[in-house]
């Protein structure tokens, strides 16, 4: 049995508005609860609810085809996050060395839409996070969604640093310049009825943290959704309502903030068997920075006269190492 988790919805929109007074309300309100549990719901976004919901509907349509058919977008590079993964092919659970069957569901993955390879030239070990991509034309239309959509999502995802960092008490363009060219993932999941009993153990998608600086989520209404674990243990269930986000801290947050905001382990629940609603889409982005963009612990989450808890690097070198780590570990 789970419980609702009691993360709170923070309306944005004064934020984002400059409304002074009441943007350092929302940011102390982002500040406690990033520490309190690294999860939090948000209105007021502006994000295009009109372009999610086009893109749902396309995405419905894609996942409906037939799996031969996917497959011809299926990545056959070292790029690995691109285009789409079959059902049950990949275990989020395993990168934390956990031995579990794959996850519930089926993907289909964008990388940066911007061409930023002849920057990264010199720097070899940076070209799979700047892979082209493998963009699905069926149903007709989907390609210049999913670009429009992404973009979408790098626009919330440049507001919501710059939220952090009043958050964090920083100086106003302390994060300006550090997604100018960044390598985040889109992650599109379908979820699914389930019509026969998983194998023990097996969930939509197994318990892990995120390994980038924040997670931007979408998800349609269906039952077997989000779980975050509670520090007693214990699993409780997040449910927006229809158009807020749901924003999670990555890996990469709690190194940037010396430990002081919480990257939390989640995962997607089983819905019961056989229910035909119980079919779910996500779409979700993966904030990763610049690839060369320095990670070190802010000031403000370093108190006087201590040092750092975590050495600095960079975004790609940070995501490098959480991969071979969890390579390493279920090996």
């Amino acid at each position: 049995m789970t419980e609702r988790i009691d993360v709170p919805t923070i309306d944005i929109a004064p934020f984002l508005a400059g409304t002074h007074d009441e943007a350092d309300r929302i940011a102390r309100a982002v500040a406690r609860t990033c520490e309190q549990t690294g999860f939090l719901i948000i209105s007021g976004h502006g994000f295009p609810q009109g372009l999610l919901d086009r893109t749902m509907r396309e995405l419905y349509a894609f996942f409906d085809l037939s799996t031969e058919t996917k497959n011809r977008w299926h990545p056959t590079g070292p790029a690995k996050q691109r285009g789409y993964h079959g059902m049950a092919t990949r275990g989020l659970a395993n990168t934390l060395g956990q031995k579990a069957p794959p996850d519930l569901r089926e993907s289909l993955f964008l990388g940066p839409v911007d061409d930023h390879r002849a920057y990264y030239a010199n720097l070899p070990e940076a070209a799979t996070s700047y892979a082209p991509n493998l963009l699905p034309d069926q149903p007709a239309g989907i390609d210049r969604t999913l670009v429009e959509v992404y973009r979408a999502y790098e626009a919330l995802a440049a507001n919501m640093m710059r939220l952090f960092g009043a958050a964090l008490q920083l100086p106003p363009n302390a994060f300006n310049g550090v997604l100018d060219r960044h390598f985040s993932i889109l992650s599109c999941h379908h979820y699914p009825m389930l019509e026969s009993e998983p194998i023990p153990g097996q969930l939509r998608t197994g318990a892990h943290t995120d390994y980038g600086a924040m997670t931007l989520l979408a998800a349609s209404d269906a039952p077997g959704g989000l779980e975050v674990q509670m520090p007693d243990g214990r699993w409780a269930g997040v449910q927006p309502r229809a158009g807020e986000f749901v924003v999670n801290l990555g890996d990469m947050m709690a190194h940037w903030t010396n430990g002081r905001w919480a990257s939390t382990l989640h995962r997607v629940a089983n819905p019961p068997l056989g229910v035909a609603r119980s079919r779910r889409l996500s779409i979700g982005m993966f904030v990763h920075p610049n690839y060369d963009q320095s990670i070190a612990c802010v000031p403000t989450c370093v108190p006087p006269g201590e040092q750092a808890r975590f050495p600095a690097m960079t975004a790609g070198e940070h995501i490098r190492r959480k991969i071979e780590a969890s390579h390493a570990a279920a090996a």
